[in-house]
């Protein structure tokens, strides 16, 4: 029987090429376990299995960003994500990021700074953004920039979406001390 082997740096989990195979993944805090077939990708069985819609679905090639959330801290774009790769990983959808009633920072910087129009790249951009200030607490706008790149958004020059960024580090500096 041919066999899909499938490993990232945070799951090693081989699925039979044409079955299904039980995986334990936490989302948003809660953990899952969930039956995933051989080519199930991550962004289906989020917004699909889990009901998580926030995650968008743009390119399915991996170069829009709409499908970005965190893998173990780490952006990854979930259209290219097999289900089965992130057994006992822990994934954050936008949705993970509110925190009883209020929104992360990132969140509410964005919103604050009129980061976003029509709303479809925000969940990407946020995201990358979490990601980076989670690694880098005073990043400047070049940095800023090389960590939203993988994100497109047609309606905006990127300027809003770089403040938001900037202001949201500030921020997360002064609360964290």
């Amino acid at each position: 029987m041919a066999r899909a082997s499938v490993s990232r740096e945070w799951a090693a989990i081989t699925i039979p090429a044409s079955g299904r195979s039980p995986i334990e993944v936490t989302v948003n805090g809660v953990v899952h376990q969930v039956e995933v077939e051989s080519g199930l990708l991550l962004v289906e069985l989020v917004r699909e299995r889990l009901g998580l819609k926030g995650t968008h679905v743009g390119c399915l090639t991996g170069d829009c960003g709409a499908c970005t959330l965190l893998v173990d801290g780490r952006s990854a774009k979930a259209c290219t994500v097999l289900a089965g790769s992130v057994h006992n990983a822990v994934v954050t959808t936008i949705e993970g990021l509110e925190k009883a009633g209020s929104l992360h920072p990132v969140q509410q910087a964005f919103w604050d700074q009129h980061g976003f129009q029509c709303g479809f790249c925000l969940p990407g951009m946020v995201l990358a953004a979490v990601e980076l200030l989670a690694e880098t607490a005073d990043p400047d706008e070049a940095q800023v920039r090389r960590a939203l790149s993988g994100n497109l958004c047609r309606c905006t020059g990127y300027q809003a979406q770089v403040a938001a960024v900037l202001v949201a580090a500030d921020h997360l500096r002064r609360i964290n001390g």
